[in-house]
């Protein structure tokens, strides 16, 4: 076959095209590699300030995942989240939220396709026995079909679960009228800005009394204390031993809390066991403050009480002054100093979410709503 010099001019220069082409997009995936690597590595050295910040950056992170990566077809779009979310939670195991954010942006994902098709969102939601077996699809054979206002779509929807999680401690705090009464007391440990706005906003009809655990040894209730009383808000500060003491005092007890089990138990900072089973000896109600993107799948049995995944070991230098002790002295010690503490559900009398107050026996009612039965081994 012979070409002639005008179609061979056209051919080299459409060759020259595909390969700029290419090269571009294969320079873009490795900065995107490059941008993936670089939070993963954040994750692992902790560059987060708080269970909300990790979830913004987290919910964002998977966010440009999705407008960068190419996929044809939901199932695809799924899969990519899932390897992704898989590398997340093994950075930083210790930290629910980061399975929380992937779980609920696949939620997200198959709820806009099955928009998109014209069902109902309970098609997306519920996973009945009788469905299943009724089915001509499998789980593999769904979310297969393309469809080009997906990603649209799904971006909107990420954005608008972002814009909740923004309002959340405002939606927390405006219930606090209801909860919070004149002249009571108030107890609380800790640091926690769930609490702190809580707080803040029934002072400005209520007057009552705090009274602050300073939490050792990080004494983070010192920080709390010092802004409430800045607020005009009467405050006391006492320390951890003086807990079961001024219990007897206290009208109620309201604090924050890491992450929420699904039997409805707390991972909460450490010394909230302690203030948990003071309460519930003086018949004081505990109240739990927290938003709904904290509520996670694993039960405490699943996690086996594993130190490695469910707490984190801090440094006793502040309890343990080695540089005074003598070497001797520390031959053959072990110190642990962990950061939280589990408090069982039995202890706890209400949660209170951006979306209202429920019962610890309810959580797994929200579980159902917030993420697919499918979605929960990634």
């Amino acid at each position: 076959m012979h070409w002639s010099r005008d179609e061979l001019g056209d051919i080299t220069i459409r060759r020259c095209f595909y390969v700029s082409e290419f090269a571009q997009e294969r320079e873009q995936q490795d900065a995107r590699f490059k941008k993936m690597d670089q939070f993963i590595l954040d994750l692992k050295q902790e560059k987060f300030n708080g269970s909300y910040d990790l979830a913004y950056k987290v919910i964002n992170h998977l966010r440009k995942l999705i407008s960068q990566t190419r996929w044809a077809h939901a199932k695809e779009l799924m899969g990519v989240i899932r390897k992704e979310g898989k590398q997340l939670v093994a950075a930083q195991p210790s930290e629910y939220v980061i399975g929380n954010m992937v779980r609920r942006v696949l939620k997200i994902v198959r709820e806009e396709y099955v928009r998109l098709l014209g069902k109902s969102e309970e098609f997306a939601n519920t996973e009945s026995l009788h469905k299943m077996l009724t089915s001509a699809e499998t789980e593999d054979e769904k979310y297969m079909k393309s469809l080009k206002e997906l990603k649209t779509t799904v971006m909107e929807a990420v954005s608008e679960y972002i814009d909740e999680m923004d309002a959340s401690i405002h939606n927390i705090a405006a219930q606090a009228i209801e909860h919070i009464h004149s002249n009571e007391v108030i107890l609380t440990i800790g640091k926690s800005r769930t609490v702190e706005a809580f707080l803040k906003q029934a002072a400005k009809k209520r007057k009552f009394h705090v009274i602050v655990v300073e939490g050792a040894p990080l004494y983070h209730g010192h920080e709390l204390a010092a802004s409430l009383a800045a607020h005009n808000i009467e405050t006391t500060i006492i320390t951890d031993s003086a807990v079961f003491a001024m219990m007897s005092r206290v009208n109620k007890v309201i604090i924050g809390t890491h992450s929420v089990l699904a039997n409805g138990g707390l991972k909460a900072v450490s010394g909230a066991h302690i203030v948990a089973q003071a309460a519930y000896q003086h018949a004081v109600p505990l109240i739990v403050l927290g938003a709904m993107f904290k509520l996670c799948l694993l039960h405490y049995s699943d996690i086996g009480g594993s130190e490695a995944t469910f707490n984190r070991l801090a440094s006793p230098h502040r309890v343990l002054d080695y540089y005074k002790a003598g070497s001797q002295d520390l031959c053959n010690v072990q110190v642990y100093c962990p950061t939280f503490d589990y408090v069982p559900p039995e202890l706890v009398t209400l949660f209170i979410s951006n979306i209202g107050g429920n019962a610890p026996s309810y959580m797994y009612r929200l579980l159902s709503e917030m993420y697919h039965p499918n979605d929960h081994e990634l």
